[in-house]
């Protein structure tokens, strides 16, 4: 399982490196809560399934909620992901939390 998550955070390798990122992101360990994603548009080929989301939270500690879309396609092969992408408005999310001044 490969998630190419880009920027500083690089690739990250197998299940643990997953599993660590998706509890993390739901303990709060990310600086933000409320968070939600809805799959807006989904498109699906033989082994690749690609989203269109809106994704929403509160940064935590300034109390200013953000809401994005963001774009992500998952390989899948005999059942398991095996490769992850993900972009999303980095622009537009540090606008909206008053981050980019």
């Amino acid at each position: 399982m490969i998630d190419h998550r880009g920027g500083s955070d690089g690739d990250h390798y197998g299940l643990a490196a997953w599993r660590e990122k998706w509890e993390r992101a739901l303990s709060g360990g990310t600086g933000f809560h409320d968070m939600s994603v809805t799959v807006e548009q989904n498109i699906s080929t033989d082994d690749l399934s690609t989203n269109v989301y809106l994704s929403r939270g509160t940064h935590t500690a300034s109390g200013r909620r953000y809401e994005v879309r963001g774009m992500d396609m998952i390989r899948v092969r005999d059942g398991r992901i095996v490769e992850h992408w993900a972009i999303r408005d980095s622009v537009a999310m540090r606008h909206q939390l008053g981050l980019d001044q």
